[in-house]
């Protein structure tokens, strides 16, 4: 079960409150993911971007879960899977650390190619999105 860092903040705040201390609020610029449910991947866009993009379908599933929606493309005649979209939910802060509503990951094979961040649950246009860079060496 992961909590968001308001509930949290709400938790720590209240527990203060009756002995008056100030609970002071998480530098999200440091926060990951192993602050949050054990996971080790930051939370912020970019980030995330950089760590993600070396990191396979079975290693992000080991981090992140399975992705709420998964979508795969075939050869046409084939079972063969050759590209992946996968959104996760509020997995991701921008600068100022407001959580994307849906972070989409998508594969080409088993490596990330593009990292897209949205404001709604992924059934409407792109918002912002990373190009992963070509690296030749890892073909």
């Amino acid at each position: 079960m992961k909590l968001s860092p308001v509930i949290i903040l709400v938790a720590l705040c209240t527990a203060c409150s009756s002995t008056g201390n100030v609970a002071k609020k998480p530098d999200v610029s440091t926060t990951t993911y192993e602050q949050h449910a054990g996971r080790t991947l930051p939370i912020k866009e970019r980030a995330f971007v950089t760590a993600v993009e070396v990191l396979g379908k079975k290693a992000i599933i080991a981090q992140l879960g399975e992705p709420a929606k998964a979508d795969d493309v075939k050869l046409k005649g084939s079972n063969k899977v050759v590209a992946s979209i996968w959104h996760y939910h509020n997995i991701n802060t921008d600068e100022n650390g407001q959580y994307f509503e849906t972070t989409e990951l998508d594969f080409i094979d088993d490596k990330v190619v593009q990292v897209v961040f949205l404001n709604n649950d992924g059934s409407e246009e792109e918002d912002q999105s990373y190009d992963i860079p070509q690296d030749q060496s890892r073909h």
